[in-house]
């Protein structure tokens, strides 16, 4: 059987059904493959629903191992990462009901700058101004999206962040096409004013080149 270089888990030509197979049959370390693949992802969708950065990566791990155990389950005709946000959407909603209200992500903690999600991989073309004004704008707009009810945001992102179709988010949210539609159609209007404009940048809610080496290594422990 032919080896599969974990470093390469960005690689796309490693079919997702070939890493799914092999680790059911017993090569559970290539499943850091998948977490890797699907981190950012999987963020940016809890994220929606939560705001607390150590709360957000535990039910991440939470996410990824239910669905480690549950990978039998599978249905190789979808993608795994449809799969992956159902769970972490439920994950998610079992959390704000163990607390027993609903996070309303555009309160203000008054802890942003502590609890903040932008982590910019280097960029060696930029100048600090450069860099600085870059990340000004990241968190406008990132301010922005918050603002937005759960319910919005999760659409936009997924939509626009994500470039999931209308028809995938459908499935993950358990909505109808057309309330899709309507919801993300909601959101770009509340966001349209003189933000909109800059979200084009998918960069923003990125979850970090350090964060994602230590959810996989936290996952690919205790599986």
């Amino acid at each position: 059987m032919e080896a599969i270089n974990i470093n390469d888990y960005n690689n796309h030509k490693i079919k997702e059904s070939e890493v799914i197979k092999r680790v059911l049959k017993g090569e559970k370390e290539l499943y850091e493959i998948l977490v890797k693949r699907n981190n950012q992802k999987l963020y940016r969708v809890i994220r929606s629903y939560l705001k607390d950065e150590a709360e957000i990566e535990d039910l991440m791990q939470n996410s990824y191992i239910k669905a480690f155990t549950k990978l039998y389950q599978f249905k190789l005709e979808s993608s795994f990462s449809t799969w992956l946000i159902r769970i972490g959407i439920n994950e998610s909603l079992a959390r704000i009901r163990e607390k027993g209200k609903l996070y309303h992500l555009n309160e203000q903690t008054g802890n942003e700058n502590k609890n903040s999600i932008l982590e910019i991989p280097d960029d060696k073309q930029l100048n600090p101004q450069q860099t600085m004004i870059r990340q000004e704008a990241k968190q406008l707009l990132e301010n922005a999206i918050d603002c937005l009810e759960t319910k919005y945001k999760t659409v936009y992102i997924l939509k626009e962040l994500e470039d999931m179709s209308l028809k995938e988010i459908a499935i993950v949210l358990d909505l109808s096409l057309e309330n899709v539609k309507i919801r993300l159609h909601r959101a770009k209007t509340m966001l349209k004013n003189n933000l909109y404009e800059l979200s084009n940048d998918k960069n923003i809610f990125e979850f970090g080149y350090g964060r994602c080496d230590r959810i996989t290594e936290n996952v690919m422990k205790s599986i």
